[in-house]
């Protein structure tokens, strides 16, 4: 070979390097490429995760609550049937106080008569129906094995067999020891996690120290009502009993049956109370049609476990609608001087201070004559408030008007 095609030759290959050597070269490349993106979004994903168990825009996690970053969490409300399972778990409470939201608004806790019963904890949820108090229940059994008192608000509403369980119920989160997986991704590393976090920080910018460390203990009541709304509040209030789906009260009330089961084999004493709903309550459930169905409920309820009756027509529950309004905030919550009430009448606490007609225990030998009595004094608060008796009967025939035509 000549030297010119030597040269060539060596040339051609020091310039041009073999094909294996360029694959080999773009792997490289390739592969760190990945690791950069990939570390970069685990970084960030990680980040993200840290700044929402700080910020702990849904209460789970018991981050310390900081004045004007996350001491006012306006998504914890709405998210009820999480961080009170976690709660549980959490503070492990040997007396309890659940129902609906009425109770979840109205009953405290920290009431001097539970000053021996601590601690408690209000587990009530929004809407609930009577499967989940019942699984709720026994996420609580399940977590304090010492739980020695149960206080149960029964709802006429919790016990309709078309109400269905909330979208935000979970069975993955009860009867555990830890926050479930799912529940721990989702308030972690979510997106709607993370605009929960931006939620709380600008909403504790904007409110009054008195936020810090409400509903620690699950009592969550309505804070600063607009008095001037007081009226829209009950209309609307009566408006949304007409939409509950058809009532059906079931042949047995099975999950209260199971409830007062659990109760007894765990030596847990149960003391259950209906709440004391405002007057137009019972007159919506009148101008629906379901009266007779209510009283039937009573007398199964009483044939499973004796009751403190504070529904009815008395001297509590039939204050005037007027916008300074000291026992209600609308048509269906009570406030918490009228649930301390509760809780001295049924625990016998200062009983002086309550209104004789508020709080009667029923059971299968009184109903009925109760039941009269409440019809009774009906007729007398109908005759002493038309006002309030043709509030909840134009409401009923607007709502059917609008029913009406939604059909045609």
């Amino acid at each position: 070979m000549s030297t010119n095609n030597q040269l060539s030759s060596t040339y051609s290959k020091a310039s041009y390097p073999k094909k294996s050597e360029k694959i080999v070269g773009n792997k490289r490349k390739y592969l760190r490429f990945n690791w950069i993106f990939f570390l970069s979004v685990f970084i960030t994903v990680v980040a993200a995760g840290g700044f929402n168990v700080v910020i702990d825009p849904y209460d789970v996690f018991n981050t310390p609550n900081l004045l004007g970053i996350n001491h006012s969490k306006p998504r914890k409300d709405n998210s009820d049937r999480l961080f009170k399972a976690t709660d549980i778990i959490r503070i492990k409470p040997i007396t309890i106080l659940i129902g609906s939201s009425r109770t979840k608004q109205g009953l405290d806790p920290n009431h001097p008569a539970l000053e021996n019963d601590q601690p408690a904890y209000n587990l009530s949820l929004d809407g609930l129906n009577t499967y989940e108090l019942g699984r709720y229940i026994e996420h609580a059994v399940t977590n304090q094995k010492e739980l020695d008192l149960i206080i149960l608000g029964l709802d006429f509403f919790m016990f309709n067999t078309f109400l269905e369980n909330r979208p935000s119920f979970s069975e993955n989160r009860l009867e555990k020891q830890n926050i479930s997986l799912v529940d721990f991704v989702n308030v972690t590393f979510s997106s709607d996690a993370l605009l929960a976090s931006k939620e709380t920080i600008v909403d504790s910018q904007k409110n009054p120290p008195d936020n810090i460390g409400y509903g620690e203990n699950g009592f969550i009541p309505y804070r600063n009502p607009d008095p001037e709304k007081t009226q829209w509040r009950f209309e609307n209030s009566i408006n949304l009993y007409y939409r509950f789906p058809k009532y059906q009260l079931p042949a047995q009330l099975t999950e209260l049956i199971k409830i007062v089961d659990l109760c007894q084999q765990n030596q847990i004493k149960l003391i259950s109370f209906i709440s004391p709903s405002h007057a137009t309550q019972w007159e919506a459930i009148r101008a629906k049609g379901e009266w007779s169905t209510f009283e039937e409920w009573k007398r199964k309820v009483v044939q499973i476990t004796p009751v403190f009756d504070f529904s009815g027509y008395n001297s509590i529950t039939s204050e005037p609608i007027h916008n300074e309004m000291e026992n209600y905030r609308d048509n269906s919550h009570y406030t918490k001087k009228i649930g301390d009430l509760v809780l001295n009448r049924i625990l016998s606490y200062k009983k002086e201070e309550v209104p004789e007609d508020f709080g009667i225990l029923i059971n299968p030998e009184n109903v009925e004559s109760h039941l009269v009595k409440i019809r009774q004094d009906r007729e007398i608060w109908a005759k002493n408030n038309p006002d309030e008796v043709q509030l909840v009967k134009e409401i009923k025939q607007k709502y059917d008007a609008k029913l009406a035509e939604k059909t045609r």
